[in-house]
């Protein structure tokens, strides 16, 4: 055995990282002892994460500093404060069956994970953002091979990188891009882990009342006098969806992310990046598939569409690390990416989506004077007649200098929703409300129909927000096309009618829609509306009061954002005060709404945004497209501080999103870095109602 050892000192001194078998890494733990420890300079913390890359001074590489560098870690409690390799995010322990590799900034990392990282053409530390000098590389000597030793070397020392490499960094993308991307993994129907499967089989009880959607709807007032006529008459079809169970199973996903690699990503964002994504990766099944776009002045895809078994998450984590900031900002050329692997995919999942992230405005397709922001967004992503929902782009504005205007466009015409990403250590937080719904379709396209009952009884309009819908000539019939929905996602819709003289029976409302584990198709009717015909005093319906308000904020928002984009600050104000007088008013407002009480909060935080025009340009646009996004397709979005478990504006969020965004910022607790980006409050997540 003290041979052996021998042979490990001398590859550390000749500066070699060497790997050990592990039924004899436990022998002789005084040789560890024996290593000292690096000097405090070349000991990097994880708050090194967060920090924007540096250019940090190496030393020489003596023998003697070479084996402090490059070392065998006694269970890494010298070389990392964490045991997990920050590429794969997986333990490393002696005696596993891996080498580790030590860089010269003291960082650790698996030498399959880090020889990856490398073969894509990154040759910085994907924690602290040093520039290394010495590059892993597999190549075992022959003398190991010969003597059948179970030593074998696993480093070798590269040329340093030329000066001018800050200047020109090496190209990310190595590897050779197919014509077509039809090389997605398949699908696998067999595998039945709990809440993450795909079956075929439909169990005999899928769809009893608690898997089908609940339909309900509410008139404006209780009563009418039976000799009244009413022109305009307000119902409210309130929908929502089956909730989520844990031994259920839910329909798996092909998510595309689509990212801004561009040069203003260097530093601390694309660190943040990096590390939202790992846990988007983390927290994916192994029947969900993710596809992986980056973009900068060109667009290539980063990682095919794979499934998230372990193999294939360490493989995306891989990717992810991989990335490098430079160049400009492309935007449509990613979307064209991204567009082009759903295309191209020769199998589907029942949930498709892309997310999109970007930090500035595209500079290669839109042009500043007119800009026309349907170019940004691919033909075969945009709902059209025949195929009302295609494929949403969920759009994540980064940071204050995105193109706010853009990033809302492409998410409204694709079905999708707009997040602002004020506060850059937020961004796992946002990512992590999106795929918490994402993760919990329960609903597939569906489409809402109604009906007039009474022979004189006509539709007057239809408030569906961004919703698609239609109202026939005859007026008669009706429909809207709600599409998705998630586990305990609920919609509201208004219709106005007219109501002759005592008549009673008003409407019949029905749903159709695809349930997305089973297949199954599923047809609802809900009950006739009526209303009662006495002399009684009305008494008005807070359910719809309550989405008459959230309607008219919405308006007020439109109206105020107009006047803001004409220069029209002081009017748009007015606009918005004008609003909130109103709501005080109303009767919902009156009873403690939640719902009313976080417009009310909203409004207010839009107002201050709008207190100059440059507060507007920085977030003031932002945060009202977001709003926007949110109310009209009534789902949240991230903006402020709306991920807060504190925070006033919190409407539409499911339990799904809220356990997501819980777990995201457990996770975020765990590391020195994330503890700073968090404020203490956030345990009180869940503890507020959520309001609708």
């Amino acid at each position: 055995m003290g041979n052996k050892w021998r042979k490990v000192k001398l590859a550390l001194g000749m500066n070699l990282c060497v790997y050990g078998p592990r039924n004899h890494v436990a022998d002789n733990d005084d040789d560890y002892d024996s290593l000292p420890p690096p000097p405090p300079s070349q000991r990097r913390s994880d708050a090194a994460l967060l920090s924007p890359p540096c250019d940090w001074t190496s030393v020489p590489a003596t023998p003697a500093t070479a084996s402090n560098r490059l070392r065998l870690s006694k269970s890494l409690s010298r070389s990392s404060s964490k045991k997990t390799c920050s590429i794969c995010l997986a333990s490393m322990r002696r005696g596993d069956g891996q080498a580790i590799f030590t860089a010269e900034c003291s960082h650790s990392f698996h030498f399959q994970c880090i020889a990856s990282n490398v073969k894509h053409g990154n040759q910085i530390c994907p924690v602290c953002r040093a520039k290394w000098k010495e590059i892993p590389f597999q190549g075992p000597t022959d003398r190991a091979r010969n003597n059948n030793d179970e030593f074998m070397t696993v480093l070798r020392r590269l040329p340093p990188p030329r000066s001018n490499s800050a200047r020109n960094p090496a190209p990310t993308f190595q590897s050779p891009e197919p014509s077509i991307f039809n090389d997605d993994e398949s699908l696998d129907r067999k595998i039945d882990s709990t809440n993450t499967t795909f079956s075929v089989k439909t169990p005999s009880d899928n769809l009893n009342h608690g898997r089908k959607v609940n339909i309900k709807t509410y008139t404006e007032v209780s009563t009418v006098v039976k000799s009244r006529k009413l022109d305009s008459f307000t119902v409210l079809l309130h929908l929502k969806a089956p909730a989520s169970h844990s031994q259920t199973p839910r329909a798996p996903v092909d998510l595309v992310t689509v990212l801004d690699i561009s040069g203003s990503m260097a530093g601390t964002k694309l660190a943040l990046l990096k590390r939202a994504m790992g846990f988007v990766i983390q927290n994916l099944g192994p029947n969900d598939r993710l596809a992986v776009i980056a973009f900068s002045s060109t667009a290539r895809r980063l990682f095919p569409l794979r499934r998230m078994s372990e193999t294939g998450r360490q493989q995306a984590l891989q990717a992810v690390n991989s990335l490098v900031a430079n160049g400009g900002t492309n935007i449509a050329e990613g979307l064209r990416k991204g567009a082009k692997v759903m295309e191209d995919r020769r199998e589907k999942n029942p949930v498709s989506s892309i997310i999109l992230l970007s930090d500035g405005q595209d500079t290669y397709t839109i042009t500043q004077n007119r800009p026309n922001y349907e170019m940004l967004l691919p033909l075969s992503v945009r709902p059209n007649e025949s195929s009302t929902f295609k494929i949403p782009v969920h759009a994540f504005g980064f940071g204050g200098d995105h193109d706010a205007s853009s990033m809302h466009s492409i998410s409204e015409a694709s079905g999708g929703t707009f997040s602002f990403i004020e506060t850059e250590g937020i961004i796992q937080d946002a990512f992590a409300q999106c795929i918490g719904g994402l993760l919990s379709v329960v609903v597939k396209d569906l489409r809402l129909g109604i009906e007039c009952v009474g022979p004189t009884v006509y539709i007057g309009s239809l408030k569906a927000g961004s919703y698609h819908n239609r109202v026939m000539p005859d007026r008669r019939t009706g429909s809207i096309d709600v599409g998705d929905l998630y586990a305990d996602e609920e919609r509201d819709f208004l219709v106005s009618v007219n109501v002759p003289v005592e008549e009673t029976s008003i409407l019949k409302v029905s749903c159709v829609y695809t349930d997305p584990v089973t297949k199954e198709f599923v047809k609802l009717e809900g009950e006739e509306v009526r209303i009662e015909r006495n002399n009684d005093v009305a008494k008005i319906s807070i359910e719809v009061d309550r989405q008459q308000n959230r309607i008219r904020a919405a308006e007020a928002m439109v109206t105020a954002r107009a006047l803001a984009e004409n220069g029209d600050l002081a009017g748009a104000v007015s606009a918005l005060e004008s609003f909130r007088k109103v709501l005080s008013e109303t009767a919902s407002a009156r009873s403690g709404d939640r719902l009313c009480a976080s417009l009310e909060a909203e409004v207010k935080e839009m107002e201050e945004r709008m207190a100059s025009r440059h507060v507007y340009e920085a977030s003031g646009r932002a945060y009202i497209l977001s709003g926007l996004s949110s109310h009209s397709w009534q789902r949240a979005t991230a903006r402020g501080d709306s991920t807060d478990g504190s925070s006033l504006v919190q409407a539409y969020q499911t339990p799904s999103m809220v356990e997501m965004v819980t777990r995201s910022q457990a996770s975020l607790l765990g590391s020195p870095s994330g503890q700073r980006l968090l404020r203490p409050m956030w345990s009180s997540f869940g503890s507020q109602p959520k309001p609708r």
